[in-house]
């Protein structure tokens, strides 16, 4: 009896040993120094027709962005228009999260106390990572492929990369001064942009065009590309095909009418309150290309070329008014008479349908 009862206690020691000793194994051969960054749970949604949608972090998220008033509503909204993709209103919520994390990043007291309280990089990383993938995720309708719009999103390109590895990026360009009359005259309010001067607005937009293009080199061109809004405007079947075949996604004629989507099932959903949706409301045209010409304050264009020096290095001509920005499709000139006139049906509604939620309690919006 005394000999089984010695026998089991040494047969429970091996097995406490080899369990230790498979755990040591383990963490030798984790990357010394660096915690383990636990995955991030899925996000489940269902749509109406039940269908469940799971993402995680290696989900094909893409990221539009870009100085606001380039375009980046039109560009959401006509890929919103494809059966595949979901992009959905500006969340706002998350440049500042990004914003928050990049302070948290920079070497100080901050960051110093974070560390002491166990809040490393790589905690904050899947903390982020999840809190982003929730909210893109869930605050619109599940699509094979998802889509974030929040313009100065791809200031943290380099970033975003990192946390969602099968990630894209669609930077969007516009001639800055058409960009800032648009800020200007629609009183768009934007941190640190001055709405009463020109030459502010101008440099600001300049400097924030550099920095989300140098995001975008550094991403590199497989998964960065830029768009430019006049040739969105202007021919707008190439520069979609152009888009679609870098996302890896199958050509849909609907992203060419994405006026018809609105407010539709699985189509484009607007919100009330966004400055851009009265004007995506309405087919692609040319309305808004050369607004700008005769609004600029005289010494502000004279100096031009110093005040907005991103201009040139995007191939715009600071002294042209207006420059030759290319040849429109027969159909956008069509667009455009039929905009001129009036001459185009108001979508009923600007939201879409309701969805369900499957993490935690299902609820419908």
């Amino acid at each position: 009896m005394r000999l089984s009862v010695r026998r089991g206690v040494t047969g429970l020691l091996c097995l406490l040993v080899t369990c230790i000793l498979l755990r040591l194994v383990q963490q030798a051969l984790r990357c010394p120094g660096r915690r383990p960054v636990p995955p991030v749970p899925l996000v489940l949604v269902r749509d109406r027709r039940r269908t469940e949608y799971r993402y995680g972090r290696d989900a094909p998220l893409v990221f539009v962005g870009g100085v606001p008033r380039s375009g980046t509503t039109l560009m959401r909204a006509m890929l919103d228009a494809h059966p595949d993709i979901r992009c959905g209103e500006e969340t706002r919520v998350i440049p500042r999260l990004l914003a928050l994390r990049q302070a948290w990043a920079r070497p100080g007291q901050e960051r110093q106390r974070l560390e002491e309280a166990g809040i490393d990089q790589d905690v904050l990383d899947s903390a982020v990572a999840a809190f982003l993938l929730e909210v893109i995720a869930r605050h619109g309708e599940p699509a094979p492929m998802l889509c974030n719009k929040d313009p100065f999103t791809l200031k943290s390109a380099v970033y975003l990369s990192h946390l969602f590895p099968n990630s894209k990026f669609l930077l969007m360009i516009r001639d800055g001064r058409a960009a800032v009359h648009s800020m200007i005259s629609r009183r768009v309010t934007i941190a640190g942009f001055d709405l009463s001067s020109y030459r502010d607005c101008l440099t600001k937009w300049s400097r924030a065009v550099e920095a989300m293009l140098a995001q975008c080199s550094q991403v590199g061109a497989r998964r960065c590309l830029t768009v430019r809004y006049e040739s969105l405007v202007l021919q707008p079947r190439t520069t979609l095909q152009g888009v679609l075949r870098f996302l890896g996604v199958p050509w849909h004629e609907g992203v060419l009418h994405h006026e018809d989507a609105i407010g539709q099932p699985g189509g484009v959903s607007l919100s009330r309150i966004e400055r851009s949706t009265d004007q995506v409301i309405k087919p692609v045209n040319m309305e808004a290309l050369t607004r700008w010409v005769g609004h600029i304050p005289a010494d502000v264009l004279a100096d031009m070329a110093e005040i907005a020096p991103m201009l040139s290095r995007l191939g715009y001509n600071p002294n042209a008014n207006p420059p030759a920005y290319g040849q429109p499709d027969p159909v956008v000139v069509n667009n455009t008479e039929r905009v001129l006139r009036g001459d185009f049906k108001t979508p009923a509604s600007l939201k879409g349908q309701p969805w369900v939620y499957l993490n935690g309690s299902n609820t419908e919006r």
